[in-house]
């Protein structure tokens, strides 16, 4: 069974001219803010287009043609700033800039809303971004985090617990650990009874599997995360028997649940609320035009983050042609070997 966050790539991709099914939110995402009249001045310069801002990504979409679009998830921002900008439809003006890194590859992306004095633009996507970066704890498997105080669990916004269960023993060491469990409607969390700094927080999103299995300490739940957070299978021990079954059956119903409609913890709201995606999509509409498959790349390659572009042509040996002058570090069969 694969986790959630396995199937999960609206906020950790970059992708380009995606499907219209693929710009549809998907469970537990939000559309907080909707923007119109925003230019894509890095690859679109002088192309009207609409931000759709969710709690996982940026949308941008071309107004005349929808197919023409991208999607950018908050995971992949490495910095985001506001700087001057020559667009088409503005002329020298403030835009916001996008530095992202994606599979290795850092894109950046440039927008400017064609609205004179409006900083709604710079306002929603870095708030939004910041509630993104601060909401961690929601989405990811974390060790040895200030997750207790006073013997209770620090819990997180909309976050409840379902249930506590004392005497559960870790069995990640050769003695194992005894200590206290936490069942809340976002994750686990469990801590050592001596110490409260050696625990971990499990969130529903990273989980694979929940299974009780035999171990060299008789019956054990076992934990398996998702392959993103690099596939950690943890044991606990609960006794009685009893006590482990019902432990098992109500994080594998919790889970279940959740997984219908995950909690992200990324909490904004605008004061005026965005229409409902549905009723702001355009359908694409199928051009009676064959596209080459091999010419793909194209969508992408105007946000490349390579300042240097114009590079003197060379004679390439191994092509027999000449070719632009690759960037030190770079090799034919390695850019073959992207583009494949």
């Amino acid at each position: 069974m694969a986790s959630t966050a396995d199937s999960l790539w609206e906020d950790r991709d970059v992708r380009f001219d995606i499907s219209s099914q693929q710009m549809k939110m998907r469970p537990g995402e939000i559309l907080i803010d909707c923007l119109d009249s925003i230019e894509d001045t890095k690859g679109n310069n002088g192309d009207k287009g609409r931000l759709l801002v969710t709690n996982l990504r940026i949308i941008w979409h071309s107004i005349a043609l929808p197919r023409v679009n991208l999607s950018v998830g908050y995971n992949c921002f490495v910095n985001i700033t506001t700087r001057m900008a020559n667009s088409k439809l503005r002329g020298q003006t403030e835009a916001l800039y996008i530095l992202t890194r994606c599979n290795a590859t850092r894109f950046e992306f440039i927008f400017t809303s064609v609205v004179p004095g409006s900083p709604r633009l710079f306002t929603s996507v870095i708030a939004v971004h910041r509630a993104y970066e601060t909401s961690k704890m929601y989405r990811d498997l974390k060790l040895r985090c200030a997750l207790i105080q006073n013997k209770q669990l620090r819990l997180l916004p909309k976050e409840q617990v379902y249930d506590k269960i004392n005497g559960v023993w870790n069995l990640s060491s050769d003695q194992g650990n005894l200590g206290t469990f936490f069942i809340t409607n976002v994750r686990i969390v469990w801590h050592a009874n001596m110490n409260d700094s050696f625990n971990v927080s499990i969130p529903y999103l990273q989980i694979r599997s929940v299974k009780i299995r035999d171990s060299r300490f008789g019956l054990a739940l076992v934990i398996e995360s998702s392959q993103t957070t690099g596939g950690y299978v943890l044991g606990f021990k609960i006794d009685p028997p009893e006590k482990l079954q019902d432990a098992a059956k109500e994080i594998n119903s919790l889970h279940k649940v959740y997984s219908v409609n995950p909690i992200f913890g990324v909490d904004y709201e605008m004061e005026e609320k965005p229409q409902r995606l549905e009723d702001l999509t355009v359908e694409q509409v199928q051009d009676d035009v064959e596209i080459e498959s091999d010419e793909h790349t194209d969508a992408f390659v105007a946000y490349f983050a390579d300042g240097n572009k114009d590079r003197a042509p060379v004679f390439s040996e191994e092509l027999g042609l000449a070719i632009e002058k690759l960037k030190e570090g770079f090799t034919l069969q390695g850019l073959w070997e992207v583009m494949g």
